[in-house]
């Protein structure tokens, strides 16, 4: 792995995070933890390489992150307050995008990804079944035409710990 430590990543960022919005427990830090290893090699990657437009260490595009604000959290007063408190640039027009803060920004990246998941209808996969958080993972955050499999983040999951 040439990404953040594992262990690191889920006991400094994304626990955290999901506790200051209120969507944690075992079986969200794994989801998150397979979907960081995916998606950005454990955080190796901040931006989609080549032409794509995915931000961050879970790689979402600005326009879903746009939907997420206008469509989930527009309509969620206290659950967009708590991701208003993870995000740096809260002044209105300053500095960088609300998307382009998920570079940077490991709370906040991680924090729009869990509200991704929150949107979706089914339940969070039970933690330690990693086949079906991968199935998870391809259906609602990937997408049936995307890139990756489920086989690869198995694999990545394996690697990463053992």
């Amino acid at each position: 792995m040439d990404g953040i430590d594992i262990n690191q990543l889920r006991s400094l960022i994304i626990r955290p995070a999901l506790e200051a919005i209120g969507l944690g427990g075992p079986s969200a830090e794994e989801l998150l933890i397979g979907t960081i290893l995916q998606e950005s090699n454990a955080g190796h990657w901040l931006h989609q390489t080549g032409a794509g437009p995915a931000i961050g260490i879970c790689q979402m595009e600005p326009a879903t992150h746009d939907d997420i604000w206008a469509n989930y959290l527009g309509f969620r007063p206290a659950l967009a307050g708590k991701v208003r408190g993870l995000m740096l640039n809260q002044g209105a027009g300053a500095g960088i995008g609300k998307a382009e803060e998920m570079a940077g920004n490991l709370y906040y990246a991680v924090a729009m990804a869990r509200i991704k998941y929150a949107r979706v209808p089914d339940p969070l996969p039970p933690a330690g079944d990693v086949d079906a958080q991968a199935a998870y993972y391809k259906r609602w955050y990937n997408t049936a035409g995307g890139a990756a499999s489920t086989a690869e983040y198995v694999s990545k999951w394996m690697r990463a710990f053992g």
